[in-house]
């Protein structure tokens, strides 16, 4: 016997059917604007889609609704303020520029020109990330309906950056530059995903990133090996000694100080990665790898959720042309990445690697380490009662148990959490055959809906559960 359906449910859900079909027609339109951040072509097309979604929010009901100019793409921002100066404020944060497409990179269809086959939106964007940011329009209009408001039960904000395929480049200015208008008690990030169509899982964090360039110089000129070779230093043999220090023979981060901080898996974290449906055969098949590999005494998820982690993602020096050229190279190069998790400081992160790589150069070689920017990571406790809302809302509108998980990548995300000083929530409905990125793009409309569903139940128990904030 099915467990009955409580009236606001029902309530929610009947909205939404009458809306369907407007709501779908609306998203069409916006994703033919080929927002590509990426190519300047397509400028005037970013430019475009912020000026309709802020019009559309408009329509929709919020007050506010601006199109923020920044040196790059426009953002968006809207504002629908509570009724109860009480209650908490919310920042729904996502994007709404695109990657590039084109039908020639193996598309069925115009990327640009939205189709429905089998339940399924194919456009660019329907799932990364117009979809999942425009599921919020018609959930804040079920919730009105349902609850019989004329305004949400928090204070509800949006920021829509229009740069984010493209690094975000102006983001942490952006919000920096206008964090007074953006306080919030609760951010919410509407650009993640789900583990799959029948187990919906809720984000708790994100790691960050930090990358560096490391050069090694010798003699100023490339010089013949035989007259020299074995009594000057060899930049190409320091490099490699110093990569192979990278890591311990239990492949943990060989750094002294890399790990401090670090906010260790609870028992009860790990139980519940380790209730995932994981298939690390299927797994290690999308990686193309024969083997998994990692820091011992922790499971594959656990590895790329919630370890951090220094890769090698180039190294070179050296004669690498045909044939042979005996010389000792003037210099050699490494590009590292390093993942960080909940606790690191990246600041700290590089002072540590650059003492280390100082440390292991020997008299002769010259060392230069340039570091690029670095994300902060971010991490939400699974007893925060701003999670716990978001878990009982999409428990609703899904009618199952919510499990949890993390991403292994970075993102803006942790920008809002630093700046703001708000803890960081992912809401999303994704799933991983929709093709981020890649030649048919689609979203699940049922899923699409249920993000619906969940954002209409989610402002009133935040309301409700969590009445004035942290």
């Amino acid at each position: 016997m099915s467990k009955p359906v409580d009236s606001a449910v029902s309530a929610v859900r009947t909205h939404i059917a009458r809306h369907r079909a407007a709501f779908l027609d609306d998203l069409v339109e916006w994703l033919r604007i080929p927002s590509v951040s990426a190519q300047p072509a397509h400028a005037s097309d970013v430019r475009r889609s912020a000026d309709w979604l802020a019009a559309k929010l408009k329509e929709t009901g919020f007050p506010t609704a601006e199109v923020w100019e920044t040196p790059g793409a426009p953002a968006v921002y809207a504002e629908w303020p509570a009724g109860d100066p009480g209650a908490p404020t919310v920042l729904v944060y996502g994007h709404h520029d695109v990657q590039p497409a084109a039908r020639e990179d193996g598309w069925t269809s115009d990327p640009f020109e939205p189709v429905v086959r089998g339940g399924r939106l194919y456009a660019r964007g329907a799932a990364d990330d117009k979809g999942q940011v425009f599921f919020h329009t018609l959930g804040v209009r079920a919730h009105l309906a349902a609850t019989g408001r004329t305004a949400p039960a928090v204070t509800l904000k949006l920021l829509i950056e229009g740069e984010e395929e493209s690094g975000s480049p102006h983001f942490r200015a952006l919000v920096e530059e206008r964090a007074e208008r953006l306080a919030a008690d609760a951010v919410i990030v509407s650009d993640t995903g789900m583990w799959a169509e029948d187990t919906p899982t809720v984000c708790t964090g994100m790691r960050g990133l930090a990358e560096c360039e490391i050069r090694l110089h010798g003699p100023d000129q490339d010089i013949h090996s035989g007259s020299f070779g074995g009594a000057v230093p060899n930049p190409a043999t320091e490099m490699a000694r110093l990569v192979a220090a990278l890591h311990d023979e239990h492949a943990r981060v060989a750094i002294p100080g890399f790990y401090d901080g670090v906010v260790e898996l609870t028992d009860r974290e790990r139980e519940l990665f380790a209730e995932l449906p994981f298939d690390e055969q299927r797994w290690l098949s999308t990686a193309k790898s024969r083997a998994a590999h990692g820091e011992a005494g922790h499971t594959t998820l656990e590895r790329v959720w919630a370890r951090p982690t220094a890769e090698v993602n180039g190294i070179g020096g050296g004669y690498q042309g045909p044939g042979s050229k005996t010389v000792i190279p003037s210099s050699a190069m490494v590009k590292l990445s390093f993942r960080l998790v909940a606790g690191q400081d990246p600041d700290h992160v590089e002072k540590a690697v650059r003492a280390w790589a100082a440390g292991r150069v020997p008299p002769g070689i010259r060392c230069e380490i340039a570091f690029a920017p670095a994300t902060r990571p971010c991490l939400t406790p699974l007893d925060h009662p701003a999670l716990q809302s978001v878990v009982r809302a999409m428990e609703r509108a899904f009618e199952q148990p919510v499990r949890f998980t993390r991403e292994g990548g970075s993102g803006p995300a942790a920008d809002l959490q630093d700046v703001l000083g708000a803890p960081v929530l992912f809401l999303g409905i994704s799933v991983p055959s929709d093709g981020w990125h890649a030649p048919d793009e689609k979203v699940e409309l049922d899923l699409l809906l249920k993000g619906v569903e969940t954002s209409a139940h989610l402002w009133g128990d935040l309301a409700t559960h969590w009445r004035h904030g942290p």
